[in-house]
């Protein structure tokens, strides 16, 4: 019988069940690494990240599904079953009614960030810049090196 609670030491596991469990059960403060988006390329240069949480307010671009190529704004992040809900994108029910449409944060790509949150902000310049710094100690090392050998 499988557990039905969150285990904190739990690796991996090759059976979808498992990992599907893992996902399920997981606290809040490890489903927030689980809602990270890729950045648009542009993005990706300007600051020097792969990906990034999704927040409100983030446009976005749908690479997989029925609404593939459609760009639109983050109106909900529902966390706890890590789903993105945009703006404009609804299903159209038998009845008639239109319904928002749930998407995953791996089929979607974040083109424009919502930068009016301070922290936000600032956790992209400073991570821009600890890159950097590491940059200039593997250089200062480089010239340590090439001294010592001259």
């Amino acid at each position: 019988m499988v557990k039905a609670s969150f285990s904190t030491t739990w690796t991996k596991s090759i059976q979808p069940r498992k990992q599907r469990k893992y996902r399920f059960n997981a606290p809040l403060h490890l489903k927030q690494k689980m809602v990270h988006v890729h950045l648009s390329p542009e993005l990706r240069k300007k600051h020097e990240m792969r990906n990034v949480q999704i927040r409100k307010g983030d446009k976005v671009r749908v690479m997989r599904g029925k609404f593939s190529k459609k760009e639109g704004k983050v109106e909900r992040v529902a966390l706890k079953n890590e789903k993105v809900y945009i703006t404009g994108m609804e299903a159209i029910k038998r009845e008639g009614a239109k319904v928002p449409v749930a998407f995953t944060p791996s089929n979607l790509m974040i083109i424009e960030l919502d930068l009016s949150d301070k922290k936000r902000k600032a956790k992209l310049s400073t991570n821009k810049g600890a890159k950097k710094s590491e940059d200039k100690k593997t250089e200062k090392k480089a010239e340590v090196k090439t001294e010592e050998k001259k």
